[in-house]
């Protein structure tokens, strides 16, 4: 059954202020026992300018350019999975200029010590190092608690060591390495953010999604249970705290997987860029005007509702949006404070609106299953031409409108395959949802397998321009888009797609870092053409 909303953004955008969404996440600064010092020379005391010139791949930042002309390192990444000897959680998910961000470290090293690394290009090491702590006295930290009903494990770590965010600090996303002897080694994820900026391009990273799936003290949004005993999906995490380490990457969650080539690609041109996470989106929903492309990374299914709102703001206004993995917009969370009172701490998904226990004060908050069923109704295709399909699946692109302008350039022809770039979740344009006009698919893949929804047969990457304001959105319909950017391992399958995958996403920044993409590259609605 077709669904239709209609999402009423200056109310949504005030209800945030109502559920906790208006104040930074991150707790009061505490005496560090460390004494920082940063690699090289003393830090600057203020950031680079903001200036920026026109390049062949878009609107370019000199300050982009000049960072990644430092000297960069492979030592950002670990040398051992170290699993329980050293993990760690920040205070927040991201920081600014000037503040002081405390790290909760458990280990049971005597000492150890932090090394952070600014994520980019850096001449293919993807990474830099910033800043290193001095040794700071190790110890196991108590047990993290489990709240009965909701399944929230949140650790109340005292805090280990404060890191100062100085100039030298370029926002960016950031790698803190905990390392100590012998071999222990794990991830902090952090992101630099920048609130003035006005920079073309915005990087999300997807931190909603990182803490569904974070299945440490093993319970996580999408099943749980004690250890030793197998996660059910009744035993799920109804709450999440950030006050707890990542399981997995490392402890980077789903940074280096997910994120870190396109964030290495953008850097790479040297395109203006700043980076957020969906905690600042959420509570500054109305700084995406200030900007020309809205880049959502992997695996960005969890969303709240200012974010959304902010989307359809966004696109109103002519700000372009990029969605490089599928499932975006899927499960509808929201924040709230934590027990201490700590702003934006904690990640709510009932999935079950019946079951939130805001549903009779604030029901448009109150969370569902996904997006598309009540309270919210609002399907992800109302922004993105796509709806999802399913999971569990690997099979190639199948390029359907090669002579569309994102493979300009790339000599890919009408039924060329690109093998394994449809993988994991997929996203595919369905009739009978609720679409914007003239969407045109530019790529219908088939698929087949277990976890696919009953109608989804092809997935499919999308493009349909705003009648308005001329604001372009591309879908990729694919969880491997940004993956596929990594160069192939030598005697791997041919064709390779990461150079087609390279000069399609080329073309798609170049084009939307100029403006609405409608200008230049209106949408051809096609839908009619491909079986469904």
């Amino acid at each position: 059954m077709r669904r239709r909303t209609t999402v009423l953004v200056t109310a949504v955008l005030a209800l945030a202020a109502l559920v906790g969404c208006s104040h930074a996440d991150h707790r009061p600064a505490a005496t560090s026992p460390a004494s920082p010092t940063a690699p090289g020379t003393a830090s600057p005391t203020a950031w680079p300018s903001a200036a920026t010139h026109s390049g062949p791949g878009g609107p370019v930042a000199d300050w982009v350019v000049a960072e990644n002309a430092r000297a960069g390192t492979t030592a950002w990444h670990l040398q051992s999975r170290s699993g329980p000897d050293i993990a760690g959680y920040a205070g927040t998910t991201a920081a600014t200029l000037g503040d002081q961000v405390d790290l909760h470290v458990d280990t049971a090293a005597r000492e150890f010590h932090v090394e952070a690394y600014r994520l980019g290009y850096y001449g293919g090491a993807q990474g830099r190092l910033v800043w290193r702590s001095d040794e700071v006295a190790g110890r196991r930290q108590p047990g993290c608690p489990r709240t009965p009903g909701v399944n929230r494990v949140e650790c109340r770590w005292p805090v280990s060591l404060t890191v100062p965010i100085t100039a030298e600090w370029l926002p960016g996303a950031y790698l803190l390495k905990l390392v100590a002897d012998p071999g222990r080694q794990s991830y902090v994820p952090l992101t630099v953010w920048d609130p003035d900026s006005h920079a073309a391009y915005v990087v999300d990273s997807s931190v909603f999604t990182w803490q569904a799936w974070n299945t440490y003290g093993g319970y996580s949004m999408y099943g749980g249970g004690p250890p030793g005993v197998d996660p059910t999906y009744d035993a799920r995490a109804r709450v999440m705290s950030y006050d707890r380490p990542y399981a997995n990457g490392g402890g980077a969650g789903e940074l280096i997987g997910n994120e870190l080539p396109l964030i290495s690609f953008v850097e790479q041109h040297g395109l203006d860029v700043t980076y957020w996470t969906d905690v600042t989106f959420s509570e500054h929903p109305t700084l995406i005007r200030n900007h020309r492309v809205y880049l959502s990374l992997g695996h960005a299914e969890c969303w709240s509702n200012p974010e959304r709102a902010a989307a359809v703001d966004g696109i109103k206004h002519g700000v372009n949006f990029v969605f490089f993995a599928a499932s975006p917009i899927l499960r509808h969370v929201r924040l709230q404070r934590d027990a201490a009172g700590v702003a934006d701490r904690e990640l709510v998904d009932y999935r079950d609106q019946d079951a939130d226990p805001i549903i009779h004060t604030h029901p448009d908050e109150a969370t569902g299953n996904t997006w598309d069923q009540p309270p919210a109704s609002a399907p992800a295709s109302e922004i993105t031409g796509d709806t999802y399909g399913g999971y569990n699946i690997d099979f190639p692109m199948v390029i359907a409108d090669a002579s569309a302008w994102p493979f300009a350039g790339t000599g890919l022809r009408n039924g060329q395959r690109l093998p394994h770039v449809i993988q994991y979740d997929f996203d595919g344009y369905d009739a009978d949802e609720p679409n914007p006009p003239a969407v045109q698919i530019l790529a219908h893949s088939p698929v087949s397998g277990e976890s696919i929804m009953p109608w989804a047969r092809y997935a499919d990457l999308t493009y349909h321009t705003d009648r308005h304001s001329q604001a372009g959105v591309l879908a990729t319909g694919t969880n491997d888009w940004i993956n596929a950017l990594n160069p192939c391992p030598r005697g791997s399958e041919r064709p390779c797609p990461a150079p087609y995958i390279q000069k399609i996403t080329g073309n798609v920044l170049r084009v939307f870092g100029t403006g609405p993409a409608g200008l230049t590259n209106p949408s051809s609605a096609n839908t009619s053409r491909f079986p469904q």
